[in-house]
């Protein structure tokens, strides 16, 4: 069995989006992901070493946000858990991208999209 670590509420501007003006004025998006791996060597050690680095890992999706531009929240979201199965520890990672504040013309609270990837 894995465990798990959560990275919820990640806060973080960025410009993607299909439309023109949320590519030149950007927005905030949301970042959760999900970390499946061992993490029995790490507790048995107290060793950072042996775990996935969630400060390293939060630095990582930070970047990717506000990095490249990207048409869908879709594509950000596996570009998001591939950064995640980077870490050789990582089995697993499931990541969801909320966009609270896509131009639609309706209200809503939420615009989310979850993308989940495994280590082959």
């Amino acid at each position: 069995m894995l465990d798990r670590i959560s990275i919820v509420g990640l806060h973080v501007r960025g410009n993607h989006g299909v439309f023109t003006s949320e590519r030149a004025a950007g927005q905030e998006f949301v970042v959760d992901a999900m970390l499946w791996l061992d993490a029995a060597p790490a507790a048995a050690a107290d060793d950072l070493s042996l775990t996935a680095d969630y400060g390293a890992i939060t630095d990582r999706l930070a970047a990717i946000v506000a990095g490249e531009p990207v048409a869908l929240i879709e594509t950000l979201a596996d570009r998001l858990a591939a950064a995640c199965l980077t870490d050789e520890l990582v089995r697993e990672a499931e990541v969801t991208v909320h966009k609270p504040y896509a131009p639609l013309p309706h209200q809503f609270d939420d615009i989310a999209v979850t993308i989940r990837r495994r280590r082959p």
